[in-house]
């Protein structure tokens, strides 16, 4: 009688325990709640040591889900279990129940029984969970002690299996469900941020938080690569931890990278256990371990068949993504792949407009500027040289260094050496040094941007990347301060250079032209210019005569700039007087062939008549009068000029010295004058 009353008990109990298993499990749609109702009903009816339940995953691998494990851990949360060589393999495989009153390692192999059983396991048992003829895993219990689990105690597990199954079966499609609302809900929102961001930082940053929710990475990076530099160049970091050597703008190789395998390779690259001694790249290691990645994963970035970057995640946890998921961060590759293509098409676009209209504003200033003349005039042997020069060097790309006085035409010849190259279709664009403020040059030679000093509301390209593929004229090299020589040095050479408030490089593709009408190289001895970047400067010097050494092309250039004026002020002009033709060879022109067309347009001001009245008095003592000496005699002196009596003692001293100007016994000394105010005088005097 005591025995029938046991088993009644027995069976009571039983049913309890059934019932509350049901109870406590059916209302759970979340694994996580689930795991917990369940471990806390087996702790009440089923005495054992350690607990979990096994998932099948899309790869048809064993994941581990612990449920009660004691401190030791006999398994760990997320561990990958094989289905052979497994009790829990086993019990899939013939959806049957595997029960072991103690460990049989020749029946079961596998690394991962043998480490349950260093740390104290001794028998269990396994009950698969089958919800509509389909196997979704099992349920594990375990003991310290051998034959722990009797045929009842199975019998027991096999009857709450069956309404947890039904539960967890839920909980999936449940948690399927909502990853699919979420994959979608990503998908939209990284839709729209590529519709509406074209800049390349303002797109990451609105696509990391959706691949964050949806992914829950720890590392995210987008990699462009560089057709100049042949690297991949970071252009986007989503860091939970920060890497100094992995910002912004960093570069890194493509060979020995996975980033770098999966842009050559156009397909995606899992890694779900990182080896870090595969990447070639003793950086990319140190980054793995310092980041404590165990897990990453890269797609390429492919559009219109050419792959423009890569897209890549890390994890601190193997297997974070499935095969679903990589196929998904494919997807969303194609997507920021043609938002990047988008962006560097209107970087680029927005890049040439605003040099076109750069050059057009440029080009309609050049319309405007009068220039000196619009072609080269004169036959002289000395033009003639200068010409031959500029037919050598101008199919090259060699820097061209142009010497001489102040209005001998250095512009013109910087014109003409630009439009013989091989650059003569994009702009000549020139800058005078001296006419900008020796704080705004800098600005005005590599552009600044914005907030980049007191007053830069806005980025400014600057010359150098205004004539890129094309030729740049700097007109008086020398009062480029010291300084700010190194930078132009550095664009020689380098073909490179940063804006201001930038540390971004800029390369550019320019062809030098400098222009001078003073010594270099008694600068250079008195160090106030780089001898580095004279040497660079003068690979090709061309010295330009002054007008009084080439008198044979003065009366070409009068006729020339009489009808030039005279057209422009509708005037009839027809000849110029061979009295006058000798006055103007006769005099110097320190302001040499400029002085002659300001001369010349004064001349056709104040002519009324066909030939043209020049007021040759203003030319002043430098032109003798058609006088016999007798009549010099009788009508006395003819009267001089300040100018010219101060031009005649100082060309008497410079004689006096053989052209030294500087130093113990120079010109500057012998007249009490410091040697910048002599230089100066005789600029202006048009005295060398």
């Amino acid at each position: 009688m005591s025995v029938r009353l046991d088993n009644e008990a027995d069976e009571k109990r039983r049913y309890q325990s059934l019932l509350a298993v049901v109870e406590s499990v059916v209302s759970n749609l979340s694994l996580r709640d689930l795991f917990h109702a369940v471990s806390d009903c087996l702790k009440e009816f089923v005495r054992h040591d350690t607990a979990s339940i096994v998932l099948l995953n899309e790869q048809e691998q064993l994941v581990v889900h612990t449920i009660h494990s004691p401190p030791a851990g006999i398994l760990a949360e997320g561990m990958v279990l094989p289905m052979d060589g497994t009790p829990a393999g086993l019990c899939i495989k013939t959806r049957s129940t595997v029960r072991l009153d103690k460990i049989d390692f020749d029946e079961f192999p596998a690394p991962q029984l043998r480490m349950a059983y260093a740390a104290g396991l001794r028998s269990g048992c396994c009950i698969p969970l089958i919800s509509h003829a389909r196997v979704l895993g099992a349920i594990n219990v375990g003991a310290f002690h051998e034959a722990a689990f009797t045929e009842k105690d199975a019998e027991l597990l096999e009857q709450i299996a069956g309404p947890v199954a039904i539960a967890v079966e839920n909980a999936l499609n449940f948690e399927h469900a909502t990853k699919e609302r979420k994959r979608a809900q990503m998908l939209l929102e990284i839709n729209n941020a590529t519709a509406t961001n074209l800049d390349l930082n303002e797109l990451l940053r609105a696509t990391s938080d959706s691949l964050r929710r949806y992914f829950a990475h720890d590392f995210a990076g987008l990699a462009l690569y560089d057709e100049e530099t042949k690297d991949m160049v970071t252009t986007g970091l989503d860091l939970s931890r920060p890497a100094e050597y992995f910002v912004q703008g960093a570069h890194f190789p493509v060979e020995g990278t996975l980033n770098g395998l999966a842009f050559t390779t156009r397909k995606a690259i899992v890694r779900h256990r990182i080896d870090a001694s595969e990447s070639g790249w003793s950086m990319a290691q140190k980054f793995f371990n310092e980041q404590g990645l165990k897990s990453y994963y890269c797609v390429p970035l492919l559009t219109r068949g050419r792959a423009v970057g890569v897209l890549n995640l890390g994890s601190r946890k193997e297997d974070a993504l499935t095969d679903r998921d990589v196929e998904l961060l494919q997807h969303v590759g194609t997507q920021i792949a043609i938002a990047v293509e988008n962006s560097m098409a209107y970087q680029q676009i927005t890049a040439l407009k605003n040099q076109l209209a750069s050059e057009k504003l440029y080009l309609e200033e050049e319309i405007r500027t009068e220039h000196n003349f619009a072609e080269i005039v004169g036959q002289s042997a000395a033009l003639k040289r200068i010409l031959q020069q500029v037919a050598t060097v101008a199919p090259t790309d060699s820097a061209v260094l142009l010497i001489g006085e102040t209005g001998t035409g250095k512009e013109l010849i910087a014109r003409a050496i630009h439009d013989l190259s091989t650059r003569k279709e994009r702009t000549l664009v020139k800058l005078n040094c001296a006419a900008i403020p020796t704080g705004l040059l800098e600005s005005e030679l590599f552009g600044h941007e914005k907030g980049a000093f007191t007053g830069a509301i806005t980025s400014r390209v600057g010359r150098f990347e205004l004539a890129h593929k094309g030729t740049l004229l700097l007109d008086e090299i020398g009062e480029i301060p010291l300084e700010l020589q190194p930078k132009l040095l550095r664009v020689l050479q380098e073909q490179e250079f940063e804006r201001l408030g930038s540390s971004r490089t800029v390369k550019t593709d320019v062809r030098l032209i400098a222009a001078t009408n003073v010594d270099l190289p008694q600068m250079v001895a008195e160090k106030k210019f780089r001898s580095d970047l004279y040497y660079r400067l003068n690979v090709f010097p061309i010295l330009i005569p002054p007008l009084r050494e080439r008198t044979g092309d003065i009366s070409l250039l009068a006729g020339y700039f009489t009808q030039k004026h005279a057209l422009r002020m509708n005037r009839k002009i027809q000849t110029v007087s061979n009295e006058t033709l000798d006055a103007l060879c006769r005099y110097s022109w320190p302001g040499n062939v400029r002085e002659l067309e300001n001369f010349i347009e004064r001349a056709v001001i104040l002519t009324s008549g066909s030939e043209l009245q020049a007021p040759l008095s203003e030319l002043g003592a430098q032109i003798p009068l058609a006088t016999s000496d007798l009549q010099q005699a009788a009508t006395g002196p003819k009267p001089v000029t300040l100018e010219g009596v101060e031009r005649a003692h100082i060309e008497e001293i410079l004689k006096q010295t053989r052209g030294v100007i500087g130093g113990k016994g120079g010109a500057a000394e012998i007249l009490g004058l410091p040697i910048s105010t002599l230089r100066n005088r005789m600029k202006k005097l048009g005295l060398k």
